[in-house]
């Protein structure tokens, strides 16, 4: 009776199954690493983001990682001939550009200020110059973006004033000065900024994301694909079964012509 689940079309069936279970339930636990990963995200960020500002003159190269999200302080002036967009980005749902201003420090290193985000659709005539003089200010420390794989790169060489990222190593040479091997989000100015524009960067989101609920689906995938399984081998066993089981109906025997003279009548005589 169950000989049939060794057959090759059903044996390729199983093999279906069970390579959709695996990958499946590999997914589950992929999201919950996932799930983890943010977790982990969010304590950093908690544990550093409120802290007080640290002087931008203790941050060294090895610190950056260490660091990040770290508010820190910093004085200086604005370059405004250096200035730079970083594009291709969005803030709450709007596309748009990243403002990035260096500031020189009094001791003649360069930090790159992510002054704010500019909306598609704003001229960068009605955007706010960075303000003149002396300036302090306090930002989010971040380390310098690299391209990754299947992301736009800028060219190799030459002066730049649109970046698809904030690549300091590449930057380094057209800036008037050795660079901060780190750049900050603009949280507060003083002389503050003037203007609707730059907006001034969200902190980082701190939710879960839909993790958990993706690790619960990819679970139930693999649950429905067991339970069709054995639905259609139930299936097929039912069906085999119903099959032996039906009695075979005889066809009736014809009946046979009665042999010549054998019942006949007798003829008649003629009159």
């Amino acid at each position: 009776m169950y000989r049939f689940l060794f057959r090759p079309r059903w044996i390729l069936f199983h093999l279906l199954c069970i390579g959709a279970v695996v990958l499946m339930i590999n997914l589950g636990f992929w999201q919950l690493r996932r799930l983890e990963e943010r977790r982990e995200f969010n304590d950093r960020v908690e544990s550093r983001i409120d802290e007080p500002p640290m002087p931008i003159g203790d941050v060294t190269a090895g610190d950056v990682d260490a660091l990040e999200w770290r508010s820190v302080a910093a004085s200086g002036e604005y370059l405004p001939d250096e200035q730079l967009l970083v594009v291709n980005r969005s803030l709450q749902g709007s596309a748009g550009d990243i403002l990035v201003t260096p500031l020189q420090l009094p001791d003649g290193r360069i930090l790159l200020v992510e002054r704010g985000f500019v909306p598609l659709g704003v001229d960068l005539a009605e955007v706010a110059p960075a303000p003149t003089g002396e300036v302090d200010v306090v930002g989010r420390l971040r380390p310098p973006e690299v391209r990754r794989r299947g992301q736009l790169s800028d060219p190799p060489t030459g002066d730049l004033d649109e970046v698809q990222r904030l690549d300091i190593e590449r930057l380094a040479p057209q800036l008037p000065g050795p660079v901060v091997p780190a750049y900050i989000e603009l949280v507060s100015s003083e002389p503050a900024e003037a203007g609707p524009f730059p907006q001034l960067l969200a902190e980082p989101e701190l939710s879960e994301g839909p993790h958990l609920s993706y690790a619960g689906q990819w679970f139930l995938f693999a649950g429905a694909v067991v339970v069709g399984w054995v639905l259609a081998v139930r299936h097929s066993i039912k069906t085999r079964r119903a099959g032996a089981s039906k009695p075979t109906v005889a066809s009736p025997a014809p009946v046979d012509e009665p042999a010549e003279g054998v019942g006949a009548a007798p003829p008649s005589s003629p009159g």
